[in-house]
């Protein structure tokens, strides 16, 4: 079954961790074995081969660079002069991976139209390009609201305002408070332009005041419920219900954490929490609960978002495993359509919608 993949974070692996993603995964783990200057090391889970086994044709890959103030997380720098030449950089990646064979950019309904019709012709997936719609995880390398068209030009049709912590237009899930003014001068721009707004990891407070100034498409790429998970992080069900009358979607996510209650960073493993692969149809399954329907559930897994295996399912390897999540909402009792449309469905209605 055709998948899609709301939000991996490709060029930063490529990058960050200067893996050649073109290979398969064991052989990039092998070649990381016993490097520790970086979590996740020796444990990844995606790469191109993988996607092709799992049917995953479309993704929403990002660029991510940021200038919190503080502590200095991966990919965050002192400057948005600085961020956006990182962000430049992953693009330059992206483009020679468009080069080689290997991504094609999404960028209109003509484009994505052409990729689902390339990835359900019934021929094999080895050789085929992966198709992507370029994505922006938090906006700090925009170096001002008037920059972000040329942003839109080189191809970006997706942006999250915030990251963690203060960002420059937005604060992160794990601030309290509401948007700067720079942050709804930027919002409206995205309107303007017609960019996807992703709410996820928006504070609360940012996040009402988001969905109250953008009157355009929605979608929150990477989020789980936070009724199953207490944590500022996923979303309550009073923000479930106002993204589902916003025809919005939801990626559930593969970040161990997001996934169960009372995880310790650093201290739980899949192991030792029982972490099955499964519990993600929990979050699925309730979304749709309060919708009604399953209109409004897809995939975002953030898979190798800064972490590995220490940090997923203890029954998930590669990104391959996805393939089994069908079987999953079937004995659940998910038709057939049910499953597609949070396969891959739900979020082509969207881009369709956004780009009609």
């Amino acid at each position: 079954m055709l998948t899609f993949d709301a939000h991996l974070d490709l060029s930063l692996n490529a990058l960050e961790y200067n893996r050649d993603l073109r290979l398969p995964v064991h052989e990039i783990r092998r070649r990381e074995e016993g490097m520790k200057d970086i979590k996740g090391r020796a444990a990844g889970t995606t790469a191109f081969p993988e996607m092709r086994k799992a049917d995953m044709g479309l993704c929403v890959a990002t660029q991510l660079a940021g200038c919190m103030v503080g502590p200095r997380p991966m990919a965050n720098w002192m400057s948005s002069e600085q961020a956006y030449a990182q962000t430049q950089g992953q693009l330059a990646w992206y483009r020679a991976m468009e080069e080689d064979g290997q991504m094609r950019q999404i960028i209109d309904l003509r484009g994505l139209d052409a990729m689902v019709k390339l990835w359900t012709d019934g021929t094999p997936n080895e050789g085929k390009p992966i198709g992507y719609i370029l994505s922006l995880e938090g906006a700090d390398s925009i170096r001002s609201v008037g920059h972000l068209e040329r942003h839109w030009e080189q191809g970006l049709r997706a942006m999250g305002p915030a990251h963690y912590g203060v960002c420059k237009y937005a604060l992160g899930h794990d601030q309290v408070g509401g948007l700067p003014k720079g942050g709804k001068e930027l919002i409206q721009e995205m309107d303007r332009l017609g960019m996807i707004l992703d709410v996820t990891h928006l504070s609360d407070g940012c996040f009402w005041e988001a969905l109250d100034i953008f009157q355009g498409t929605i979608w929150a790429s990477h989020s789980n419920c936070r009724a199953l998970v207490p944590d500022v992080r996923q979303f309550s069900d009073e923000q479930i219900k106002a993204l589902i009358e916003r025809g919005a979607v939801l990626g559930a996510a593969l970040d161990a954490w997001m996934m169960i209650p009372g995880w310790i960073k650093g201290q739980t493993t899949p192991q030792s929490s029982g972490l099955k692969l499964e519990v993600i149809c929990d979050h699925i399954d309730h979304i749709a609960q309060l919708a009604g329907n399953t209109l409004h559930s897809g995939i975002g897994t953030d898979l190798d978002g800064g972490y590995g295996i220490e940090q997923t399912p203890e029954d998930l390897d590669t990104i391959t495993d996805l393939v089994r999540i069908p079987d999953m909402l079937a004995k659940r009792g998910y038709t057939q359509t049910d499953i597609e449309n949070v396969m891959h469905g739900n979020f082509l209605r969207v881009l369709r919608k956004a780009w009609a």
